[in-house]
């Protein structure tokens, strides 16, 4: 066993959300809802915020199994009122809603910046004015780090976003760090990287552009992979969700912001093989990046995610292959939902 399996076996302290009131914005998309079935079966009173903006990837059918053990509020962040009514009495905050799609951020990049920056603010002063005690997880993003400047990429690295939505994104953390040190609010940010998995949106490339090729793969039809020497990490959702979860009960974690990573790295070509051999069959064409897309391209990238597996004791448990397979399962019996 290596060091770092050693300190994987370290168990959540999953007494801590027993009974506890639990506010997940963005609730109803990829990473809220999948987190909402783990704090449920914890125990918790679950809230699940999200604006249902179609663009944003929030689906109803995506907690159609938790219905009726949750409480869902249709609103936005951007809400202020609806915000300080809504931390109230919580005990933890996952903030999980946001802008995701770099592409639109630079189309339209006052959107981006409302949810993604000054929305933050909303919500940690919400925190700071109505309920100070509670615990905020906030969900960031290892796009601002720009183009890597050595592999894995730790935390100290330089951040130099290339994106609209990196910059707001790195805003919105800092916000959160900020609160912490100066107003005394519980915050913690991870550094999310690639995650993938059930009740991810398909549709488009807005969330990841893995969920396309699922699309493709299934309707039988060709998808592009740009670049396909590219190293990618991914975190499949379980994983992810299995962090946010330990980093709310690490005391150790708060006022840090702290990577997540995946399995060894893949190139893009590995990882359309391993989509094709799960599928069973497919088809895909390497291709060089658009345009459009190639300015703002941080090339090869996989993080060091040294930091939370000391603090929490999180490691990733699920292979690439095994998580596409369950992707694949999952979306073979609910694509309609979500195309």
């Amino acid at each position: 066993m290596t060091e770092q399996q050693a300190v994987g076996e370290r168990a959540l302290d999953t007494r801590a959300f027993e009974g506890s009131k639990v506010l997940i914005t963005g609730g109803l998309g990829f990473i809220g809802s999948n987190l909402a079935y783990r704090l449920v079966a914890l125990g918790a009173d679950v809230v699940l915020m999200d604006s249902m903006v179609p663009a944003y990837g929030g689906n109803l059918f995506n907690v159609e199994e938790l219905i009726d053990r949750v409480t869902v509020n249709i609103s936005d962040v951007r809400d202020v009122h609806a915000m300080e009514h809504l931390v109230q009495g919580v005990d933890y905050l996952f903030n999980l809603a946001g802008q995701t799609s770099h592409l639109d951020s630079m189309v339209d990049p006052f959107t981006d910046l409302d949810i993604n920056c000054v929305s933050q603010l909303h919500i940690l002063e919400s925190v700071k004015k109505y309920n100070p005690d509670t615990l905020v997880v906030f969900a960031s993003t290892r796009q601002f780090y720009g183009r890597p400047r050595y592999l894995p990429v730790d935390e100290e690295h330089p951040l130099h976003p290339v994106d609209v939505n990196g910059i707001n994104k790195l805003a919105g953390e800092l916000y959160h760090i900020l609160y912490h040190e100066v107003h005394g609010v519980r915050t913690a940010s991870i550094r999310l990287t690639n995650t993938y998995g059930p009740r991810m949106r398909i549709c488009d490339a807005r969330q990841t552009f893995l969920g396309v090729w699922i699309r493709r793969v299934l309707e039988e039809e060709p998808f592009e992979v740009w670049e396909g020497q590219q190293l990618r990490d991914l975190t499949y959702v379980d994983d992810a969700a299995e962090a946010l979860l330990r980093v709310a009960t690490c005391p150790e974690a708060l006022g840090k912001v702290l990577n997540l990573g995946g399995p060894p790295p893949v190139s893009l070509v590995e990882l359309a093989e391993i989509v094709v051999r799960a599928n069973g069959g497919g088809r895909y064409e390497v291709k060089n990046f658009p345009v459009d897309q190639k300015r703002i391209d941080i090339g090869s990238f996989y993080a060091n995610f040294d930091l939370i597996t000391s603090l929490t004791g999180w490691i990733p448990r699920i292979s690439v292959e095994e998580g596409v397979r369950r992707t694949l399962d999952y979306y073979r019996e609910h694509l309609a939902k979500y195309i």
